[in-house]
């Protein structure tokens, strides 16, 4: 299920992107040392005790030249729209300013909980500071300091009191749900309605159209699927036509809800960096991925233009390598065949489990074909390989010491497995344990 979505509100200098850094901790960085991913700091995953959520920080959305408090209203619009939760984040020091009540009218009419959060109380002799802020009229305020971490859990316990309760998993385990992802105005919606053989998603050629995601059921040979539309990543509107950072937002929870992603490119336009920011987010889910190249049809070819282009997109996303690449027309629905075999494929793939007793010796087989490296006259000792979940595949490598597994021959053993077993289309994720 979607996990749920706090938002961090306030006026500029009240300390947002602190707070956002602070809750999400080191998770911010998953994916940097993995070539080709570029990452965009306002939302990240984050966990608190038992929660796993999303977070927005609206402090990181540039507005361009709007005036002053024309921005702090597009930023809170922003995260009204996307949030389960809102943090609404004010300075002790200042006392309740004019702007901190603009923003409380904003979102006296959001209909969505919110939480005030006083920051900059660095020492218990402070806290008189926050009574000031009831005036807000949004109940107790919480005193925190983004700089020394004061206060976060006791603020963090009174957002999750308000998360959504999910109920059971809306659809079957048999059904493959798979979702389509990329910037406006690529083909999402048509790429829709060609595998479902009807319009049922509005198609227009203005970008940001469907504003919400859009669940439709198909069946192909006996097989069923779920088909979430995100072609809504932009909303029709000012404050998403302003901003591309937010582009990637209404993806998020689809991505979550997916078995595949559908990362679509326009073929006419070609890459631009928008799509790998928008494929990480995919990749750093564990989602299993089919890169569909859209508008084939539009492009001059001649015979080396398709492994050109291929090519190119291997260049640019070394982090999906594991990901087919299908070119089709949604338009003219030529080649939009190939697309639910690959679907399939990445499907099974991605929940694929291996027999342990052949796992171990693959992987003995590769250090005999490479042995394990050494550090400071230590050798790394492999005694044991075993699969320990699916979606994706996940291996535990149980070693002498952990450390000494270096990313250079944690991919090496990655590509030894995926000769042995395929895995196109999904990750696979493998960890080093100390065997006591």
């Amino acid at each position: 299920m979607a996990k749920p979505v706090v938002a961090i509100v306030g006026r500029p200098n009240v300390g947002k992107s602190t707070i956002f850094n602070r809750i999400v901790g080191e998770r911010i960085s998953i994916v940097e040392d993995i070539p080709g991913v570029t990452r965009d700091r306002i939302y990240s995953s984050a966990e608190w005790l038992t929660h796993d959520f999303n977070i927005i920080d609206t402090g990181g959305i540039d507005i361009g030249d709007e005036p002053f408090l024309e921005q702090i209203r597009l930023q809170a619009e922003i995260a009204i729209d996307e949030a389960d939760v809102i943090i609404f984040l004010v300075n002790g020091r200042e006392g309740v300013t004019s702007a901190d009540e603009e923003v409380a009218k904003i979102l006296y009419k959001a209909k969505k909980p919110v939480v005030l959060g006083v920051n900059k109380i660095d020492n218990p002799e402070m806290r008189d500071l926050v009574y000031d802020f009831y005036a807000l009229g949004f109940g107790e305020p919480f005193p925190i300091s983004g700089s020394h971490g004061l206060g976060l859990g006791d603020l963090l316990d009174e957002a999750a009191k308000h998360f959504p309760k999910h109920g059971q998993t809306e659809y079957g385990e048999d059904v493959i749900k798979f979702s389509l992802i990329g910037r406006p105005n690529v083909g999402k919606s048509s790429l829709v309605n060609a595998m479902l053989g009807e319009e049922r998603v509005i198609v227009s050629n203005i970008a940001g159209t469907t504003r919400d995601a859009i669940d439709s059921k198909v069946k192909v040979d006996g097989q069923e699927y779920v088909i979430i539309d995100t072609a809504g990543m932009r909303k029709k509107g000012k404050v998403y036509e302003t901003t591309e950072k937010y582009s990637v937002l209404r993806a998020l929870r689809a991505i979550e809800r997916s078995d595949v992603v559908l990362v679509v490119i326009d073929g006419e336009e070609g890459i631009i960096e928008q799509d790998k920011r928008i494929a990480g987010y995919a990749h750093e889910a564990g989602r299993a991925v089919v890169i569909v190249v859209n508008k084939w049809d539009a492009v001059e070819k001649d015979e080396r233009t398709m492994k050109a282009f291929e090519q190119n997109i291997r260049e640019h996303f070394q982090f999906l390598d594991y990901a087919p690449i299908v070119f089709l027309s949604a338009k003219t629905k030529k080649r939009i065949h190939t697309l639910i075999p690959m679907i399939n494929t990445a499907s099974e793939n991605h929940a694929l489990r291996v027999d342990t007793s052949v796992l171990n010796d693959v992987v003995m087989d590769a250090v005999a074909m490479n042995p394990t490296p050494t550090d400071k006259g230590r050798r790394l000792r492999i005694y044991y390989t075993t699969q320990v979940a699916v979606k994706p595949p996940t291996f535990v490598v149980f070693v002498n010491d952990p450390e000494l597994l270096h990313f250079s021959y944690e991919r090496f053993l990655e590509n030894r497995i995926r000769d042995a077993f395929g895995f196109e289309g999904t990750p696979i994720k493998i960890f080093a344990r100390e065997r006591k």
